[in-house]
């Protein structure tokens, strides 16, 4: 018997970013949750002549953040760090709410740091926000 209780997909537009424990404002985008692993071809001697498919290795895209700027100088002096040569490695988390502001999944990157930060495009005729950008790359992803 199949269950009828309905279960609606959560907006993706209900979520924060946590680094090291701590919400770090509010983020405008939050990309890069892929996780790949590369196929490995092998075939032996006596083997059919199709090849087995291996797992290989397994690597994590870049997390990109973007966000308004604010007087908030976090991701700013986390990549001045790592051009001083000292890059700091941090724990974090995407966190998705549901419409009523409950958690409902976490995401969770391990030894992550700011490989690329990126300023705004200043255009005088707009009155857009200012947004900067940071892709994080990282050692690995959970889901919870």
């Amino acid at each position: 018997m199949a269950d009828s209780k309905r279960s609606d997909p959560y907006q993706s537009y209900r979520f924060h970013v946590e680094i090291d424990g701590l919400t770090r404002g509010s983020f405008k985008q939050a990309s890069g949750l892929d996780v790949t692993s590369d196929v490995v071809q092998y075939r032996e001697g006596k083997d059919p002549p199709t090849a087995r498919k291996l797992s290989g290795l397994t690597t994590y895209s870049p997390i990109v953040l973007q966000r308004g700027i604010t007087d908030d100088h976090f991701l700013w002096e986390w990549k001045q760090g790592t051009v001083g040569g000292n890059t700091e490695r941090k724990n974090g988390s995407i966190v998705l709410f549901d419409d009523a502001g409950n958690e409902k999944l976490r995401w969770n990157f391990t030894a992550a740091w700011i490989s690329s930060w990126k300023g705004p495009a200043f255009d005088a005729s707009k009155s857009d926000v200012a947004i900067e950008s940071v892709e994080l790359v990282h050692e690995g992803v959970s889901k919870k």
